[in-house]
């Protein structure tokens, strides 16, 4: 997914930890009924962020109203307290989907997303989205930002019998050669930097997990986030952007292709994976598009959980939703 020109910027700032960067507003002209509906824009330059707050990096909310913050954790809390508990002896699933940036591609990404993955590891009532809008109208969901992903990872972390159960994890954001960026608006700004998010993971004690980054450059956490016990898919390798990120698409190219399609199909993960890779490439070669060359690590000890849970997957696959992340091919 191509990213916005001054998180390029702020990929490179963010080395001398202390610099402000301008960011472009992200592409509209939506059609039928998201015309009545104006998402957030973004207008003004990146804050000075340096990366030594947060759980999970640097995190700035700015200009927020009181109402917002209410409104915030009272939404957050509902979805938390709503987390049902383990099952004992059986290998449960705890999905958390979240979108980290307001254009609405990726808040219908996190939703659907959630569903399918939800389905599809038997986590009825033990998962969690967190979205901004869908373009339609405002969220009703808490946003996804780091503060809120720390703590809906943290009361999964609570739950859970960490010894048996398994986080299945999707964010899906703009990225940088840095991070994860989180962007609300005019308001917040953030970034998911690797060494903080595997640090966070190591905290919780959740070790059992699939995790699915889909962002631009997402592969530089595939050096730091990979251990015996961990599955982890991104959208591209460290030096390579994804595709798909307009904010009127209802899918990234990497979520269209994994999620809307492969994983709703009752195969393994690394069947899916392997389809959604040749999808993806084919998209790419049609557009005339540098390879994003997705990454994948499966440990080792990864197939002695993810067998037994895959086995309860549903055996009929459901049908793709949205509009193909294609449509950006037309003119």
């Amino acid at each position: 997914m191509r990213l916005p020109v001054g998180l390029r910027g702020f990929a490179r700032v963010l080395a001398v930890l202390l610099l402000p960067v301008a960011i472009t507003a992200s592409a509209s002209g939506q059609s039928g009924s998201r015309q009545s509906y104006r998402p957030p824009q973004h207008t003004t330059d990146w804050p000075r962020l340096a990366d030594d707050g947060g759980a999970l990096g640097p995190h700035l909310e700015r200009g927020r109203s009181a109402q917002w913050e209410s409104d915030q954790q009272r939404k957050l809390a509902a979805a938390l307290a709503a987390l049902q508990p383990q099952r004992r002896g059986v290998i449960d699933a705890y999905v958390v989907s979240a979108a980290l940036d307001s254009d609405p591609v990726f808040g219908r990404e996190a939703r659907e997303a959630g569903k399918v993955l939800a389905r599809r590891y038997d986590a009825a009532g033990r998962s969690i989205v967190l979205a901004g809008t869908n373009g339609r109208a405002p969220s009703t969901l808490a946003m996804g930002t780091p503060r809120s992903l720390a703590l809906a990872l943290t009361r999964a972390a609570e739950v859970m019998d960490k010894s048996e159960d398994v986080l299945v994890l999707y964010l899906t954001s703009h990225g940088a050669p840095v991070g994860i960026a989180y962007h609300d608006g005019d308001e917040g700004f953030g970034l998911i930097t690797p060494r903080r998010f595997a640090a966070f993971l190591d905290q919780l004690g959740i070790r059992k997990r699939v995790l699915i980054l889909s962002a631009c450059y997402s592969g530089i956490f595939v050096s730091t986030l990979s251990n015996d016990d961990t599955a982890l898919l991104t959208a591209a390798s460290s030096d390579r952007t994804s595709f798909g990120c307009r904010a009127e698409n209802d899918w990234t190219f990497f979520g269209d292709a994994l999620i809307n399609h492969a994983l709703r199909k009752p195969q393994p993960l690394d069947d899916a994976l392997i389809e959604a890779r040749e999808t993806i490439s084919g998209w790419e070669t049609t557009g005339d598009l540098p390879p994003s060359n997705p990454q994948a690590t499966i440990g080792e000890g990864v197939e002695a959980w993810l067998v037994p849970l895959e086995a309860r997957m549903p055996k009929v696959a459901t049908a793709p939703v949205g509009a193909p992340a294609t449509d950006a091919f037309k003119p």
